[in-house]
């Protein structure tokens, strides 16, 4: 696993029918790498995410061959250095 954070969205009009309900999100990661990653998450831009990658991204849905990946599995809950 990675950790990035959500740079933008990819929209698609036309894409494959066996891609299920999600968005498809352009990620940053720590090491300056740009990726786009499937998000069955609703993530917003700004996030921090977890991304894993390869066959791992696309077993995560079993009843259907899907063409991911890279997939966020996790939002990553950030903590405020603030006080108030």
């Amino acid at each position: 696993m990675m950790r990035a954070r959500v740079s933008g969205r990819v929209w698609s009009t036309r894409h494959v029918g066996t891609l299920p309900t999600g968005a498809l999100l352009e990620v940053e990661t720590e090491a300056g790498a740009r990726l786009i990653a499937f998000d069955p998450l609703g993530c917003a831009e700004g996030e921090a995410v977890l991304i894993t990658q390869g066959s791992v991204a696309a077993s995560y849905f079993p009843e259907t061959s899907v063409p991911i990946d890279a997939l966020i599995v996790g939002s990553i809950d950030e903590q405020s250095t603030k006080r108030q």
